[in-house]
Formats: C-alpha cells, structure tokens, sequence
C-alpha cells in the first residue's frame, strides 16, 4: 500500500500490518531520499539542496493543508515559529553532516536527540542503561575515524539538538494547530529561515530545470511521502510501536548509505549503530505513553 495525499485526509484506517509497512516504506524513502541528495552534492551545494527540498515540501503541504492563518494568538505564533526554526535549523546541519561524513553515522549521531528526550528526567537505572549504550555506541564510532569529519560530526550534534527541540515544540503545535496546519506554517518559516543562508551559496545550479525537478523529487521522498505514511499509520499504531519502528532509523540510513552512495562502514561503525537502535527502542518501549500521538519523524 502506498499513500496518496488524499489517504492522509480521509477516515481509513489502515490493518496493523499494513501500518507498520507504511512506517517502513516512510523510513526507507527518507533514507533513499538522503542517498540521492548526498549524490547531487557535486552538482550543487548541500544548503541549495535542503532549501529546494523544503520549499518544495512545504508547497505541497501547504496545499494540501490550507492553514487557518486568522484567529491565531501571539502564543500560537510563538509556538509555530520556535517549531519552524527548529525544523529548518535540523535539516540544513543534518546535511552539512552528512555532506562530510556517512549517511548512517550522521542519522546514528542525531539520534542522541530524541534518545535524550525520552529518557530526559528518568532516575531509574534501566533508563540509565540505555544511555550508557547508546554513550558506548557514539564511542565505538571514534573507535573508526577514517571517515570522521570533526566538522560533519558536530554538525550531526546540532542536528540532534534541534531534533530534541523538534518533538518537544511538535507537541506543542499538534495541540494548537489542527491537522497538518502547523506543520505546513512551520515549513514556511524552515524555508525562509535558510533564505539567508543560501543567498551566500552559488545559486546557479537551481536555475538548471533538472536540478529543481531532483530537488523536488527529494522533497517528496524525505517529507512528503514519510509524513503521509506515518499520519495513516499511526491511525492504527500506538506510539510505542511507533517509536520502536522509528527506531531503525540509523539502520535504514546506514543500508541506503551503502546502496546508493556505496559508503561501506567498518564493522566497529556497524556495531555502534547497532546499540544506538538498541538503546533507542528500549528508552522508547519503557517511555511512550499510551496515548498520545508522537511528532512525525525528522532527518
């Protein structure tokens, strides 16, 4: 099953395993989506490629949604800004990180932002244990250096950060926007946050007719398509199943790293993604609560 994006407006609701295979199929065209960007980086620079991404992105969301913008308060607009920095702010550090080091290194490394979020407060020492792993999978990364850029790796840090940020500000747009509302606002604010900066890069290639149709093509891949998936699916997952699928984020990335871009990991780095998953999906089994709906994913 693959959705359209009217499946994400009506009332359907999908079977448990076609749900779960619409997360799949969202993780896997975000990843790929990441592949095909990283292998047009010669052709125009990561900031160009993020802003086209986006602002394509936020064109079809922004259809497909048509916000309410009368009748907002100052703190709605608060909120939905914070939400678009944070948005535009992740995606662009996330491919200047991975514009320099692997796709699956990158994901792995920002994935310390929502694993800090889940167990964000916890005293309990099995909560403590999946930080440590997920510590012990960062550290095996610089067990292997020979791909490392200090710079891609910090900017894979700022990435997680705002992706912390992301989900916690997520919750609170979903509360105060109706459907995709917020989301499509937010989009707008992530594109015309990175303006500035991609008015200091060579703008020539986004004249190239086949550079926007790629650019546009990613978007689809890395935002619209997963958050279509995730929407319908989480009609029928509870957020724990959710965020145990999200889990293998580092995985896919990794894998598609590998297909598309042929960036081969030492076994080491293979190891250290392995307990960042690990560590992902058990703070997110003993964190996610029963009811609530969890922030589609980022990256």
């Amino acid at each position: 099953m693959t959705p359209t994006l009217s499946s994400v407006t009506d009332n359907r609701i999908p079977t448990r395993g076609a749900a779960i295979g619409l997360v799949l199929i969202g993780i896997a065209s975000v990843q790929f989506g990441a592949g095909a960007a990283k292998n047009l980086f010669d052709e125009v620079s990561p900031t160009g490629l993020v802003w086209l991404r986006l602002a394509s992105s936020a064109l079809v969301l922004v259809v497909l949604a048509r916000p309410r913008w009368r009748g907002r308060d100052r703190v709605d607009w608060l909120i939905v800004l914070g939400f678009g920095l944070s948005l535009g702010l992740m995606n662009w550090a996330f491919y200047q990180s991975f514009s320099r080091i692997p796709i699956g290194i990158a994901v792995t490394i920002e994935f310390i932002g929502p694993l800090a979020v889940a167990v964000a407060g916890s005293r309990r020492p099995r909560d403590l244990a999946w930080v440590g792993l997920a510590g012990l999978g960062v550290a095996l990364l610089g067990a292997e250096r020979a791909d490392l850029d200090l710079v891609g790796v910090l900017f894979a840090l700022l990435a997680g950060a705002c992706w912390a940020a992301y989900i916690l500000l997520s919750a609170h747009t979903g509360r105060r926007w109706e459907g995709l509302d917020g989301l499509a606002v937010a989009s707008l604010i992530a594109v015309v946050v990175l303006t500035p900066a991609l008015a200091a890069t060579d703008r020539g290639p986004l004249g190239d007719t086949r550079i926007l149709a790629l650019g546009a093509a990613i978007g689809l891949l890395c935002s619209v398509i997963p958050y279509s998936c995730e929407l319908v699916a989480l009609r029928r997952l509870t957020p724990a199943m959710f965020g145990v699928l999200m889990s293998l984020e580092p995985a896919a990335a990794a894998f598609a790293g590998l297909l598309v871009v042929g960036e081969e990991l030492a076994l080491v780095q293979w190891l250290a993604i392995t307990c960042v998953v690990l560590a992902s999906i058990g703070a997110t089994r003993a964190h996610a609560p029963v009811d609530a709906t969890p922030p589609p994913a980022a990256g």
